[in-house]
């Protein structure tokens, strides 16, 4: 068993027992990442407990972070014997500490649930709580300097872009070329505001393929409808839409040579794993927050998705490839 006594303190208390609270969604969940790999470093040898979504689980097993994984139920209010058998379950585990990077008022209200005994530390926005970390709701700061800013409160200044190194897979099942592309036309179907129009990404394709870069689809059942419009545009295309895990992403963006997407999670996988590329927002989806960060990528902001151009696209991609180092 490993000695607990090294341990980092406040005032002399040791942290033993910690939980980390995020439930999602895909992109949020691995931004967090790096706030998350940074609190295993500081609390090197600390029991923590992630708690998330039944699917997030598995991502929270894989990442080798977490000592165990809780799946949230996520009750109701007027499910009182939900309510009481989660306020059970928080109490009974005794921790010392709960970074919540959740920070919704669902969360918020976790932290009541340990009323009226002792409550452990809490770094989050609940009023009252031990390290309480205040900005106004909403927020239009990024993600990574809103987490970075709440574990600083706590003592952790060693916050890092998320390292998705251990999401990894064999992509030769793909039987890819050595010069492809992946492009990602999807998004919440809740928000049709996020989406490039499909026939703008069929045109891309076709400029890929003419350029010796074979285009390759990533999406889900519900990106059909526009992954239907592309292939018949460009029958060269190839189809991974269904056929891909989480850990596959990582993998084939580290291997693509450019990376074309829409404000959605694989795109933001992609960005984090290095590969050159270019992200499409909307103002109305809030790219001064969410938007990914780095010198791979190329933001395009339009208001309205159908006023950005395909030339304008194309141009963001070649000048993207003249900025790559040969090889």
């Amino acid at each position: 068993m490993p000695d607990k006594s090294t341990e980092p303190t406040l005032a002399g208390r040791s942290y033993r027992r910690i939980l980390v609270i995020k439930l999602g969604a895909l992109g949020d969940f691995i931004y967090a990442l790096g706030p998350m790999q940074a609190i295993r470093r500081h609390h090197p040898e600390a029991e923590i407990t992630l708690l998330t979504r039944q699917a997030y689980a598995e991502l929270g097993e894989r990442s080798g972070l977490f000592d165990s994984v809780w799946t949230d139920t996520e009750p109701k209010l007027f499910n009182l014997p939900g309510v009481l058998s989660l306020r059970a379950k928080l109490t009974g585990a005794a921790f010392d500490r709960v970074y919540d990077l959740q920070t919704s008022d669902r969360t918020g209200f976790y932290y009541r649930l340990f009323w009226p005994g002792p409550k452990p530390e809490w770094s989050g926005i609940v009023p009252g709580c031990s390290h309480y970390h205040h900005y106004k709701r909403p927020t239009l700061t990024h993600t990574q300097d809103r987490q970075r800013a709440q574990l600083e409160i706590t003592g952790i200044k060693d916050v890092r872009p998320s390292d998705l190194t251990f999401m990894d897979s064999d992509i030769g099942r793909f039987d890819l070329p050595a010069s492809f592309g992946l492009l990602i036309p999807g998004s919440s179907l809740k928000m049709a505001i996020k989406r490039w129009p499909a026939p703008s990404y069929g045109e891309i394709a076709q400029r890929l393929h003419k350029a010796g870069i074979t285009p390759a689809l990533l999406g889900g059942k519900e990106d059909q409808d526009a992954i239907q419009i592309i292939k018949k545009t460009c029958p060269e295309v190839r189809d991974l839409s269904g056929k891909t895990t989480l850990y596959d992403i990582p993998a084939l963006a580290r291997a693509a040579c450019i990376t074309i997407g829409n404000d959605t999670g694989p795109m933001h996988m992609a960005a984090l794993s290095g590969c050159p590329t270019i992200a499409i927002f909307s103002t109305k989806s809030f790219p001064d927050k969410a938007a990914p960060r780095g010198e791979n990528v190329s933001l395009l902001i339009e208001e309205n998705l159908d006023d950005l151009t395909v030339e304008c696209v194309w141009e963001a991609i070649e000048k993207k490839r003249r900025n790559q180092p040969k090889t």
